[in-house]
């Protein structure tokens, strides 16, 4: 079956004039592939996929000139007048990829709630906890952007048993210029899990690397790992002595996309089934 491809453009050339609109206008238990394209612009809107419309791709010409972008906080105030707390995207579902997209916040920038997750070549900044929740999800050649002190992440893994955690693949690191200044990661769950690999970091980062949310017992718990790091920010030697730098036989199911998917070759990510958002906070 061939895809169905909607068009969205605010000047009423296409077929809706919101991306909302376009989303609507999917049907429940959707089983076609449904193409939104989205016209250069700003989508000041807030924008709600509901979880039963599948095979949704979203596609704009490029995150510098396609944003979608809303003034909510979690105190409702405009967080263009300060750094506050503002979720750009939460995703809680299953099977979702992200291309070349940008992700801009400060506190709470993206939040992987829930589910299986794919970024690759895309673009997040933010300042505290700004990439957080308990989904499973790789990143792949991703560009990190620390815009103030704070931590980067705050994976919530509740238990050993879980499966979730997230992976930072030959990403890039980068500050505002000042040094020792941001944390890799903080357990927002005692067994939050996190690995950088093959990762350049600026020397924004502290060299301790790695906090335990004023809590002692999370150092038993949290799985905080890196693997091959290089840069000024990289300095295995003066990490918290409960954070680990991993040995080759300990990486290796890291460093493949069925970290995120055992059956990665079949289904999602090898065909672009993906919602490509470029989002702005």
């Amino acid at each position: 079956m061939s895809a169905r491809v909607m068009t969205v453009a605010q000047d009423g050339t296409g077929d809706y004039r919101t991306v909302q609109e376009a989303v609507d206008a999917v049907p429940l238990s959707n089983t076609c592939r449904t193409v939104i394209r989205l016209s250069p612009g700003v989508y000041k809107q807030p924008v709600y996929v509901p979880k039963t419309k599948n095979f949704i791709t979203l596609a704009g010409l490029s995150p510098e000139d396609t944003v979608l972008t809303w003034s909510n906080t979690a105190s409702k105030i405009d967080h263009h007048q300060g750094s506050g707390q503002a979720v750009a995207i939460r995703v809680t579902a299953d099977r979702c990829a992200f291309y070349n997209c940008r992700f801009l916040g400060w506190q709470d920038t993206l939040y992987l709630h829930y589910g299986k997750q794919y970024l690759k070549d895309c673009y997040i900044e933010g300042s505290v906890d700004f990439i957080f929740g308990n989904s499973t999800a790789l990143m792949e050649h991703c560009h990190i952007h620390c815009k103030s002190a704070g931590f980067i992440t705050a994976q919530s893994r509740k238990s050993s048993q879980e499966t979730t955690g997230y992976v930072f693949l030959r990403c890039v690191i980068t500050g505002n210029g000042g040094t020792s200044y941001t944390y890799l990661g903080r357990p927002w769950g005692p067994f939050g899990r996190v690995v950088y690999a093959y990762t350049w970091m600026d020397a924004c980062i502290k060299h301790v690397g790695w906090h335990n949310w004023d809590k002692p017992e999370n150092e038993r718990s949290a799985c905080f790992y890196e693997y091959r790091c290089f840069g000024p920010g990289s300095c295995p030697s003066k990490r918290a002595t409960w954070a680990r730098e991993l040995v080759d036989e300990e990486a290796e199911q890291f460093l493949k996309h069925s970290f995120i998917d055992p059956d990665f070759q079949r289904p999602w990510l090898s065909q672009r089934m993906a919602l490509k958002i470029p989002y702005s906070a």
